[in-house]
């Protein structure tokens, strides 16, 4: 798919958390393409990158993929000026692991000019080589006939476990907890440490542990303030540095007044729950609580069949000030919506 998607667009970005497979895409890409695969991620290429961006862009020639592209900002400015003056589509094939229309001199640069697609980790179709159509389905004229036989697969818990990440997935369930603890160092000296200055890396992982607690749940601003010991001003640009590294996903709340929208309180979910259920110290030999975990899953499982579903959907939640809730609102272009509940129950009423 991305391969005829790249061949009529001028300038793509590939952007996803790290270690979801995006370096591995985009160099079977290039390698295809007969392309050149440069990352930024290389210390004398990223110099360059750095110290003559324009001239960098300039040296570039035919199809090229840039890695990690959020490590350099100038470049952005380069290629722009690249683009306009040759609008030939497939030249620049971009990824980061940082959401860079978050980064304003990014969404400046290359607002109208960029086709983006995100790169989740795997979802349970991937790794089950089927092309899953359930927001399709559920908005079609007709529901979709499900089945009344028991699932083939009850051992949900395994499957919340590991997440998607294709490494972890590959893995025996005793070799994942280093690479989870492996996979957060590194965010916290080499991301976190690229995209801002933090006074305190110290707090990070103490607020990832409160935020995979709390996964699934309300954002509660001033209770996670006082658990976590961060102001809220500090706390606020911390949430906003893991949502760019996707690390972390915030669902709105839906409402018929579109104002109403920006005001109520969003859900908080991490991006895997996997990584949420080691933060939390969750042993794969404990009996899994699930809590909000199973919520989180599902709502990740429909973000990543956004990305191939023809039906273009945005995500919700709903609640009343009762505190009645709809756990999912998927709501299409023409404003159709369609509820979601979550339940861990082998039968629901």
């Amino acid at each position: 798919f991305l391969l005829q998607y790249y061949k009529i667009v001028i300038l793509v970005l590939l952007n996803g958390a790290r270690q979801t497979g995006k370096s591995t895409l985009a160099q079977r890409l290039a390698a295809s393409l007969n392309g050149q695969y440069v990352t930024l991620d290389d210390a004398t290429v990223l110099a360059a990158a750095v110290n003559d961006p324009a001239g960098f862009v300039r040296g570039l020639d035919g199809m090229t993929v840039i890695d990690e592209v959020q490590k350099a900002p100038g470049l952005f400015p380069a290629i722009k000026k690249q683009v306009d003056a040759d609008r030939r589509p497939g030249r620049y094939l971009l990824t980061g692991s940082a959401n860079v229309m978050l980064l304003p001199r990014v969404s400046e640069s290359l607002a109208g000019r960029m086709e983006i697609n995100s790169l989740w980790p795997l979802s349970q179709g991937e790794i089950l080589d089927r092309r899953e159509r359930f927001i399709d389905g559920v908005f079609a004229s007709t529901l979709p006939h499900l089945s009344k036989a028991e699932p083939r697969d009850r051992n949900i818990s395994t499957k919340l476990l590991a997440g998607g990440f294709p490494e972890v997935v590959a893995r025996a369930s005793a070799r994942r907890e280093p690479w989870f603890t492996s996979y957060i160092t590194t965010i916290l000296q080499r991301d976190v440490r690229d995209l801002a200055a933090i006074e305190s890396l110290t707090d990070m992982p103490r607020l990832l542990a409160l935020l995979a607690a709390r996964s699934g749940g309300l954002l509660n601003m001033s209770e996670l303030s006082r658990s976590s010991g961060i102001a809220h001003t500090t706390l606020r640009r911390y949430l906003s540095l893991l949502e760019t590294m996707f690390l972390l996903q915030l669902l709105p709340a839906w409402s018929t007044n579109l104002s109403k929208r920006l005001v109520k309180s969003p859900k908080i979910h991490l991006m895997d729950t996997g990584l949420a259920a080691h933060l939390t110290g969750q042993a794969p030999s404990q009996p899994l609580m699930y809590g909000h975990l199973l919520e989180t899953f599902v709502v990740m499982e429909l973000r990543k069949q956004m990305g191939w579903n023809e039906t273009r959907v945005s995500l919700f939640h709903f609640r009343t000030s009762a505190g009645r809730e709809v756990d999912i609102v998927l709501e299409d272009a023409r404003g159709r919506v369609v509820g979601i509940e979550v339940k861990s129950a082998a039968s629901v009423g």
